[in-house]
């Protein structure tokens, strides 16, 4: 009985970290694109007339 818990809790753990894991990639990618689109705003600016 208790090895069955110990073995859920396990699995469990394992699928917290893989969960972190992958949203702290997807942030990563997320503000890399973010400052990708922002440095091309800004260089484009140049190119505004108002």
């Amino acid at each position: 009985m208790n090895e069955k818990i110990y073995n859920g809790l396990g699995t469990v753990g394992v699928a917290g970290i893989v969960i972190g894991i992958i949203v702290t990639v997807m942030g990563i990618a997320a503000g890399v694109l973010s400052i990708l689109c922002g440095a091309k705003a800004l260089s484009m600016k140049k190119n505004i007339m108002i």
